[in-house]
């Protein structure tokens, strides 16, 4: 059975299962040098790596704010996310800096950005699978010997999508307990 994309509009849509449409992502890579894997997917492969690409995101990301309701597809939209590009100038020093919050009906255009880059990544390499040489921490063959890294992992999130996303939260991490402060 084909896939059916059915992009979040900023309403909390049950069925959603991308924050990204074939046409998001042709305009997104429509001024990207390295777009030769997106423009050579079929835009059936376009869409499966969009829906991917989603869930991963939501599965990798703690974005601030809450969702704005129980029932919604997707992490966004979300209620009480700070907006740093809304940065309000102090009135005294003492007093912190308020921020305005995303609109609660909307999907930030970072997050459709860093969704269509994850989508061409994932169109190029598998980034959920195991890495070459896992559980081993060396192997000979024919007298040559291969050491692994087990710390040098590529993630699954791209750093570029990392990057797009950084404003609004902050990455899921088994191995720490640091949670990044806001202040409203």
């Amino acid at each position: 059975m084909p896939l059916t994309l059915i992009k979040e509009t900023g309403a909390g849509l049950v069925d959603a299962n991308s924050y990204a449409e074939v046409d998001d992502g042709n305009a997104y890579h429509d001024g990207h040098l390295y777009a030769s894997a997106w423009t050579a997917a079929t835009d059936a492969q376009k869409a499966v790596a969009l829906v991917m690409a989603s869930r991963l995101i939501d599965a990798e990301w703690q974005f601030n704010g809450t969702r704005t309701n129980a029932v919604q597809g997707l992490q966004w939209p979300r209620a009480k996310c700070p907006e740093p590009d809304n940065v309000h100038v102090p009135i005294s020093v003492l007093l912190p800096i308020p921020y305005d919050y995303v609109e609660y009906d909307i999907v930030p255009k970072a997050v459709v950005q860093a969704t269509c880059e994850l989508a061409r990544e994932l169109l190029i390499v598998d980034r959920t699978t195991a890495p070459t040489g896992e559980g081993l921490k060396y192997f000979n063959s024919g007298g040559v010997q291969t050491g692994y890294d087990k710390t040098d992992r590529r993630p699954v999130l791209s750093q570029v999508a990392q990057v797009m996303l950084a404003k609004y939260g902050s990455q899921i991490s088994a191995k720490s307990g640091a949670v990044r402060l806001i202040r409203t």
